[in-house]
């Protein structure tokens, strides 16, 4: 289904198949795999509750909410209910997502169409914040994360996500990690807040299984 412009402050999330790069110099044909599956899900998925729209480029999506613009907790949590299907959908394919989070002006705009070719315009700092972020943000995403970007977001978000509300999934699976003020994460992954302490503790120990890896490599059988 076409998607219509738009243009106002809302949600956007900026969706990315992680090591995808990787994936299609060293597995061309399971790159093929992830591209399917991610395009599957997300037309399945879309649109959510709220009004959630996607545009899919590559292996890239871009999320944002047309709906429920009177009432930002809702629009927030109805974009962050359909990015956790998403991501738990990918990751029955075995596939992981990074994905940013911002609010902000954002504006859509079909463009001319020709045979063979499609013009679509996306702008705004919502979309540019989301972007970069999911690129180059500090600390750098990692496979698997979905963050919220602080940066302009309502202050009724901002005290919503601070209290950590119980009566809400999607918010109480939401809190800020130590060393980054930039940010909350949304723990996607779990059924429950008790959970997520045990899941950054595992999430942390394949790191530095990682690079316990590398170090053999590189020692070979010479040290």
């Amino acid at each position: 289904m076409p998607i219509n412009n738009f243009e106002g402050d809302t949600f956007v999330a900026f969706l990315d198949i992680s090591g995808f790069k990787t994936l299609i110099e060293e597995d061309p044909k399971n790159a093929v795999e992830a591209l399917k599956s991610f395009y599957q899900i997300g037309y399945e998925t879309l649109p959510g509750p709220g009004n959630i729209e996607g545009i899919f480029v590559s292996d890239s999506a871009i999320l944002f909410v047309r709906g429920n613009s009177d009432d930002d907790i809702l629009s927030l949590t109805d974009l962050m209910g359909v990015i956790r299907t998403i991501n738990k959908e990918m990751l029955k394919k075995d596939f992981m997502l990074s994905t940013a989070i911002a609010f902000g002006k954002f504006g859509f705009q079909n463009r001319i169409e020709f045979v063979g070719i499609e013009k679509n315009l996306l702008y705004g700092n919502a979309y540019i914040s989301g972007f970069l972020d999911n690129e180059n943000g500090k600390p750098p995403i990692q496979p698997g994360q979905c963050r919220i970007v602080k940066e302009n977001l309502p202050l009724e978000v901002l005290m919503r996500l601070d209290l950590s509300d119980n009566n809400n999934l999607v918010l109480s699976l939401t809190t800020t990690r130590d060393g980054d003020e930039g940010h909350y994460y949304f723990y996607w992954m779990v059924d429950s807040d008790n959970e997520i302490e045990r899941f950054e503790k595992r999430y942390t120990s394949t790191y530095r299984l990682k690079y316990s890896g590398m170090l053999e490599a590189l020692k070979g059988d010479r040290i």
